[in-house]
């Protein structure tokens, strides 16, 4: 029997910032502790690769197979041994319903492959349009993560972050600064060949969210109004005992009056018109200048290179000639064009519009 002491993990817990109840003990309202938290996250989080592994392919046209992963608690300087020098990190923290931190974490290599698989192209770079690309594919992940999720809670305010994909050194990754929960998955491409990926849940709220899947402490429930104390309340057992405040219908339905009239509710169609409102909203940037730019290609020099180049220096582009050129907006790819001259001007003719999202849907 316990003598009430602390034990010395749970001290360094407390100093660390960390939730206790993902520790070895039980937490408050008792149940599970680490290893009940672990599984009932883990048993979740492994009924959805199916439908993950299919979005996947989906999105990239390749055969996917997507592991069960395994969860284990750890540190920052622990967890940043596991991986390579250079990562591409996708923050998408959740913003409500268990808010708290959550980051995909993968190598170079992963990144690019499923760029390249995406952007249906070889040898691509981790450049703004690849990150871009990782977001999406990001996105599609947790929304389908939080549908399964609200399924299993009842918790309808689940929401997350859009997905910021950068491809950094490991050590400027923004990991969470206590001790966290990581899910280790394998990948398959496709090609064959097993890549990682790793989801990060912040300590608090892989805390909430195995609570509200049952492996852990119950979860602390939003008042739906004032408290009303049963304590004096004669045949009533737990003294103070909180419960939501009844309403006036509610007190004469209970003395036999006739039940409420319940009404389905019609709602309307979704459209993707836009509003007379969002319309006007969109006017108000429309005079906004943004730089325009067309790109005739590129190329990557070593230093010793670029420090010899000098004039009649001739340099050699990624692209052949008659080619489209690249016409960007803010440095973002949104067009391919053909370079024209205009009296004594060049200028280009809009051929083919791209996007991130036309392409995905043209892949569904």
């Amino acid at each position: 029997m316990s003598d009430g002491a602390l034990s010395q993990d749970e001290i360094d817990a407390l100093l660390g910032g960390v939730d206790s109840s993902l520790l070895g003990g039980t937490g408050p309202g008792g149940g599970g502790g680490a290893d009940g938290d672990r599984k009932a996250l883990e048993d979740f989080l492994g009924s959805t690769v199916g439908a993950l592994s299919s979005n996947l392919a989906m999105m990239t046209g390749a055969q996917v197979t997507l592991n069960k992963p395994s969860l284990e608690t750890t540190g920052r300087d622990a967890f940043l041994q596991k991986l390579p020098e250079t990562v591409t990190a996708v923050k998408a923290d959740f913003t409500s319903g268990f808010p708290g931190d959550h980051i995909f974490i993968m190598g170079e290599d992963t990144a690019k492959k499923i760029a390249a698989l995406m952007n249906k192209e070889e040898n691509i770079e981790l450049d703004d349009m690849a990150m871009s690309v990782i977001g999406e594919v990001v996105s599609q992940l947790t929304g389908t993560q939080i549908t399964s999720l609200t399924d299993k809670t009842g918790n309808k305010n689940i929401a997350v972050m859009s997905p910021e994909a950068a491809n950094v050194p490991k050590a400027v990754a923004a990991l969470p600064g206590s001790d966290f929960i990581a899910a280790s998955y394998d990948i398959d491409l496709g090609d064959g060949a097993v890549y990682p990926l790793w989801e990060i849940f912040g300590s608090q709220t892989a805390g909430e969210i195995t609570a509200a899947l049952g492996g852990g402490a119950s979860a602390p429930q939003a008042a739906s109004g004032p408290a009303m104390n049963m304590g004096a309340m004669p045949g009533m057992g737990a003294p103070n005992m909180a419960m939501p405040a009844m309403m006036p219908g509610m007190m004469t339905g209970m003395t036999g009056a006739s039940p409420a009239n319940v009404q389905s509710v019609q709602f309307p169609g979704l459209s993707s018109q836009s509003t007379p409102q969002e319309q006007g909203n969109i006017g108000l940037i429309m005079d906004v200048y943004m730089e325009m730019t067309v790109e005739l290609g590129r190329t990557r020099k070593l230093i010793k290179e670029i420090l010899g180049m000098g004039e009649g220096t001739i340099i050699e582009l990624d692209k052949l000639a008659g080619e489209p050129v690249d016409i960007l907006v803010n440095h973002k790819l949104i067009a391919k064009g053909e370079v024209v001259v205009i009296d004594e001007n060049f200028g280009v003719r809009v051929t083919e519009i791209v996007s991130p999202m036309e392409r995905m849907s043209e892949m569904g």
